[in-house]
């Protein structure tokens, strides 16, 4: 790009009787040609702005000083840089940002500001720490509201904010302002805005029973009742028992699509138990059956008791940072070993586990919001429990419960060394489900299907005699 100084340059010309003369003036730059030059890169180095704008270092701070709020300072010494911000509606140009810890106490993270080109810099207590991103910080990125929550959540709360109805055709601004104003329960530990902030104190979850759940259920059904979690499948937050947990359910509706939810739920539940005995934490469940419900009770393991909090991230939210191509959970457990994410190699050999099972146990709904990550203080990552683990292979198509089989895959290179275990816990999985005599006789003989498929898969790849 070619130099552009914003010194004007004028050129006063007369005539005498014996001679031209041309006289020029420099105009200094000013505060307005600083804005200019920032809305044309949005993030500068003072270097570069200096010799763009033809001005010394006094001089870039004295126009940086001038536009106030509109310009901010990234970085120190020779790593300055220097930002345009923008205003979203509602909010200003930044909003704080603070952590409810374990304990439930509040501490401040830094501020959020807002630039241009829909980017945003998180300003943290140490220049190491604070970092510029495209859109959303991922952590942030967690914390919007989506799936069958999310829906509820902008039932109870576009118009008020003046948000699309659909959180689908949400921009950034929207999601920002959704957090900031009515974001004082989400996902992970952080809170955003100052009136979310204001809101936290007034959150007290009240203990609730498994015999308040069918009110819950009908309420959630019916957009009423909210909590952060993502997810397509209807649920609900509670605080049962002290515990956090997020309380999945079917009704007792005599369809084949209601009779296969509620099979899928024990599924779950099944799922989790059988991971946990293989060594791999699982987030805690339990089933139940009230009043001709069935709810799935999964404690959420980014709550501590009734007040406190943990910092998690989900691998949807890290792919979008430098991961490089990952398609899925397996091809991402190598580059997260690697920093800045620093997954230990035991975490990452749980990652291709949890994989492969899910592949045999029929999960096709292996996402990258399926997965999830505890994150500590330095930002390095463990594997978090897992969750949401069934088999989405029999889950209705609508009102419909198609007939389906497993087709299990084979080992590859990737997951060859966990492979064989993970399809011995899967071979327990279906003898589990297989004689489970409550479920319904297509998923036993599914799991019948299933089963003799894996052994037979399982024997010719490591043959026993």
């Amino acid at each position: 790009m070619a130099r552009t100084s914003s010194l004007r340059l004028l050129k006063i010309s007369y005539l005498n009787p014996s001679e031209a003369c041309a006289i020029s003036f420099h105009v200094p730059a000013s505060p307005a040609d600083l804005l200019q030059q920032l809305g044309v890169d949005g993030i500068a180095p003072a270097g570069l702005l200096r010799s763009r704008l033809d001005v010394s270092p006094q001089t870039l701070g004295r126009l940086v000083e001038a536009a106030g709020e509109e310009v901010v300072r990234i970085g120190r010494t020779r790593a300055t840089q220097y930002a345009r911000t923008r205003a979203v509606e509602g909010l200003g140009r930044q909003v704080p940002v603070v952590q409810v810890d374990g304990r439930g106490a509040v501490v401040p993270r830094g501020r959020l500001h807002f630039l241009w080109g829909r980017r945003t810099w998180w300003e943290r207590e140490s220049a190491e720490q604070s970092q510029v991103f495209d859109g959303l910080p991922p952590a942030l990125a967690d914390m919007t509201p989506q799936g069958f929550l999310g829906r509820a959540f902008a039932q109870r709360h576009a118009a008020e904010l003046r948000l699309p109805l659909r959180v689908d055709d949400w921009s950034t601004d929207h999601c920002l302002i959704a957090l900031a104003r009515r974001g004082e329960d989400c996902v992970g530990d952080l809170i955003v805005g100052e009136e979310s902030l204001q809101r936290h104190p007034a959150r007290r979850p009240e203990e609730v029973s498994p015999a308040q759940y069918p009110a819950l259920a009908e309420r959630s059904a019916a957009g009423d009742v909210g909590s952060s979690a993502g997810g397509e499948r209807p649920k609900f937050g509670a605080l049962s028992g002290g515990r956090q947990v997020l309380v999945k359910f079917a009704s007792d509706a005599p369809t084949p699509a209601a009779r296969r939810w509620r099979d899928l739920l024990w599924c779950e539940w099944m799922a989790l138990e059988t991971i946990r005995e293989a060594g791999v934490e699982a987030a805690s469940a339990r089933w139940l059956d009230v009043a001709g419900w069935r709810f799935l009770e999964v404690e959420r393991f980014d709550r501590v008791g009734a007040r406190g909090r943990r910092a998690v991230l989900s691998l949807l939210a890290l792919a979008h940072q430098d991961l490089g191509h990952i398609d899925t959970w397996t091809s991402a457990a190598g580059p997260l070993q690697r920093r800045p994410f620093l997954l230990p190699a035991a975490d990452a050999r749980r990652l291709r586990w949890l994989d492969v099972f899910g592949q045999l146990v029929g999960n096709t709904d292996r996402h990258f919001g399926n997965v999830s990550f505890l994150v500590d203080d330095s930002g390095r990552l463990r594997l978090a429990p897992a969750y949401d683990t069934l088999p989405m292979v029999l889950a209705p198509a609508g009102d419909e419960v198609p007939a389906r089989s497993l087709a299990p895959s084979p080992p590859t290179a990737t997951n060859l060394e966990v492979w064989p275990d993970a399809a011995r816990w899967a071979v327990r999985y279906w003898q589990a489900v297989r004689s489970h005599r409550a479920l319904e006789p297509a998923v036993r003989d599914f799991a019948e299907g299933a089963l003799r498929a894996i052994e037979g898969l399982a024997e010719r790849v490591a043959p026993s005699g």
